[in-house]
């Protein structure tokens, strides 16, 4: 769905839109198992930069629902993750902050995307917020043991025949002195 500001210079814009399964990008190591539900709605905030400059902002407001599959990061396992979001968003026409001195950064001011050709995708701004609601890091359980190094077999189902410990030869030389000194 493309927002226009055209369409939002009259009234404020509300949605409802389900995606199928696959229907927005979210990369190739995360699943949407379930459609994505969102509602919402779109407003045009004027913000006015010194006497006559108007800058017109997107705000974007709403919730959405999915279920999503990522890997396991240690044994690779499929974890299945619920996600609901609620967001307010707001977004700038690219290059109006340009040009300016460096200027130190607030948090409300992290918090502002750019859009340009006057308009911005719905489906950008539900991948962003899908991504974030991910943990950085996903384990299919807390005391997840992972794949041996060596063989790649998961010890979560079962305990390999890999030696537990390779020397490393680098090491030999402290080995040596721990020798001579612990005889």
């Amino acid at each position: 769905m493309h927002i226009e500001l055209k369409d939002l210079e009259n009234r404020p814009l509300d949605f409802r839109e389900e995606f199928a399964a696959g229907a927005i990008d979210l990369g190739p190591d995360v699943r949407q198992k379930l459609p994505l539900r969102t509602e919402g709605r779109v407003d045009l905030v004027e913000e006015h930069h010194g006497k006559h400059e108007v800058v017109q902002d997107i705000r974007v407001k709403g919730k959405l629902d999915t279920s999503l599959e990522v890997l396991c990061a240690r044994c690779l396992d499929p974890v299945v993750h619920p996600v609901e979001r609620s967001f307010d968003l707001l977004y700038r026409p690219l290059g109006i902050d340009s040009g300016h001195a460096e200027l130190s950064v607030t948090d409300a001011e992290a918090e502002i995307g750019y859009y340009e050709n006057r308009g911005l995708l719905l489906e950008d701004t539900l991948r962003e917020q899908v991504l974030l609601a991910l943990p950085l890091k996903t384990l299919c359980r807390i005391d997840c043991k992972g794949l041996c190094p060596h063989c790649g077999k998961n010890l979560n189902e079962a305990q390999c025949n890999c030696v537990d410990a390779v020397e490393d030869a680098r090491w030999s030389a402290l080995k040596d002195i721990r020798d001579k000194l612990n005889p």
